[in-house]
């Protein structure tokens, strides 16, 4: 299905070149004065240079053209050349009843469907996910299924932090805590167990106490690097306990991300990329692309249009280590032999823009991607709390994950159960779709690049721009569907009818832009604008729902008519919060 605003650009185009004027200078945009006008074009401004004319003359030939069109109900030219439009309500309906016939509510799946990878996990095994990790897998998710909805294929990677000296230290600890464990006896040839030698509370203590030693005790730092060496290099024992740490941490970080509503298509981390570095590195050498620099291996990435320094990309330290860097470029190298992506997306912290610049660059330099295969870098800013800074406990940690998560549930369980019927596990579970809309909405609504505050009280409020004030729109349309499905209707069945006034028009040429926003939010990766549309649509279904009868409508055929409005604004409202990636509940 066409953009509604595409359909009259034609029409105003048209009318353009029927007063023998360059069609070009008809393209119509949604007027910044609804007062006045619901569209508005303001070609003849710029005609008037090409034709030397007065502005406003070309407006008036348009507009007299216009007269005959079936699309407008009033068009004028108002000085010194705009030109106004209001559209004919038969119009906008026949758009609409259009889109409520079609499953895809009028928006079109791509003609030429790519595969794009988008990198949007990140976090480190053996460790709890924290606050930190929050907008990467909420804007990551919400970009997933906006591509998905589009009609490319994507693919999910949560590119696990699984590789490094964090892994040697964890073994060390154990190897110091347990030295008995099989794993640690050099001639032990025999199966090693099944099941970990630790749990996950267990392992997520490991991790810092190891780290805190190490940076007080050389000898036992010395040890931790040797263990990652050998793990690293094949050694039998070592990597079953990492194969136990992948195993333990991926099983409690997807319980965790399905608290998010969030999920991976692959779970892969640094270390399956490591297969990949020893021949990448020669084919740099080999083809002349890398030289070393005071002992270390590096790629010149650097621009001449470049108004900053960009330094070279480094393959390898002068001690033959490698980093992220060559993880993040072995990895392409895996992505493009596995999978053949047009598009890899990387949704990562903004503070890390300088070592995307330059690995995309040395990546395209080097040719380990076609030329025409995307590299794109979302980069977000951080939440903070009330106080402008990084958002932390009271105590003035770092706030797990799970624990943000059930103090917004709590929160919402408070206000849910003011409502006195809805009580016991129901409350609780509304309380957790309502929360999780609560979260997501409160960061989507942000541009990704922005920080922004998160701030409990305004997100978990059921006024404003909020996930519950979205939520409880959509509950409200599904409480009178349901009054209506009572008195024996079927909601289904009714067709959509002319606009009677104002609001009710407002609130369908809100549901006419559907298709032009989803358009628009995938072009620019930007999910807040959904969100910016659908708080706009539920304000005008709110408005239109205090100044309509809806239900007490006595004419049938004009009640069916509001009724079939109201299945198609909750259709377009579950579509977008699916695509934000969280639910409605039946009541709250």
């Amino acid at each position: 299905m066409k953009k509604l605003l595409d359909l009259i650009t034609e029409e105003v185009a048209q009318a353009f070149e029927t007063c023998d004027y360059d069609r070009g200078y008809g393209k119509v945009t949604i007027s910044n004065r609804p007062d006045l006008c619901e569209y508005q074009c303001n070609g003849a401004m710029a005609a008037a240079k090409a034709y030397h004319c007065a502005p406003i003359q070309i407006a008036s030939k348009v507009v007299e053209a216009l007269k005959k069109s079936q699309t407008f109900e009033e068009a004028s030219a108002v000085n010194p050349g705009f030109i106004n439009l209001k559209l004919c309500s038969d119009f906008v309906r026949e758009y609409l009843q259009n889109m409520l016939k079609d499953e895809r509510l009028g928006c079109e799946k791509a003609e030429n469907p790519r595969t794009i990878i988008i990198d949007y996990g990140g976090p480190n095994v053996a460790k709890p996910l924290h606050v930190g990790h929050l907008r990467s897998a909420i804007i990551g998710e919400s970009v997933k299924r906006l591509g998905r909805f589009a009609g490319h294929k994507v693919i999910g990677d949560i590119h696990l932090g699984d590789w490094g000296l964090q892994m040697g230290l964890i073994i060390t600890e154990l190897k110091h805590r347990k030295p008995e464990l099989v794993y640690f006896d050099e001639s032990y040839e025999g199966e090693y167990p099944k099941e970990a030698p630790f749990t996950i509370s267990e392992l997520e203590e490991i991790y810092p106490t190891a780290s805190a030693r190490s940076k007080e005790d050389e000898a036992y730092r010395e040890e931790a690097m040797q263990a990652t060496y050998l793990v690293q290099h094949g050694h039998k024992g070592y990597q079953a306990v990492l194969n136990h740490i992948l195993q333990v941490s991926v099983t409690d970080l997807k319980k965790n991300y399905a608290n998010l509503n969030v999920e991976f298509d692959l779970w892969k981390g640094e270390s399956d990329a490591q297969p990949y570095i020893p021949d990448l590195v020669e084919y740099l050498k080999e083809k002349g692309y890398a030289y070393t620099s005071e002992g270390a291996l590096v790629v010149d990435v650097k621009e001449e249009t470049d108004t900053k320094e960009v330094p070279p990309c480094m393959i390898l330290k002068s001690d033959g280590a490698s980093l992220y860097t060559t993880t993040d470029l072995a990895t392409i190298v895996e992505r493009m032999k596995l999978y053949a992506p047009d598009e890899m997306i990387y949704v990562v912290d903004k503070r890390q823009e300088m070592h995307f610049v330059q690995v995309f660059r040395c990546a395209r330099k080097t040719k380990l991607v076609e030329e025409k295969t995307g590299l794109k870098f979302l980069g977000f800013g951080t939440m903070n709390g009330k106080d402008g800074k990084p958002f932390k406990t009271r105590e003035g940690g770092v706030m797990r994950l799970e624990h943000l998560i059930a103090d917004i549930n709590e929160e919402m369980y408070r206000k849910i159960i003011d409502n006195p019927e809805i009580c016991g596990e129901e409350a609780k579970e509304t309380a957790r779709i309502v929360g999780l809309s609560a979260i997501k909405y409160g960061d989507l609504s942000n541009q990704a690049s922005k920080d922004y505050v998160f701030d409990v009280e305004r997100f978990t409020s059921f006024e404003g721009n909020t996930g519950p004030y979205l939520l409880y729109t959509l509950v409200r349309i599904k409480s009178i569907l349901n009054k209506y499905r009572d008195l024996g209707k079927d909601p289904e069945e009714g067709e959509i009818l002319e606009a009677e006034n104002g609001t009710q028009k407002s609130l369908m040429l809100e549901l006419s832009k559907l298709n032009g926003v989803m358009e628009n939010a995938f072009e620019e990766l930007a999910p807040h604008k959904i969100c910016a549309y659908i708080y706009d649509l539920a304000n005008a279904f709110n408005k239109f729902y205090h100044e309509t009868k809806i239900l007490a409508e006595e004419d049938e055929e004009k009640r069916s008519g509001l009724i079939a409005v109201l299945v198609l604004t909750k259709r377009v409202l579950e579509t977008c919060i699916d695509i934000l990636g969280f639910e409605a509940p039946e009541r709250m």
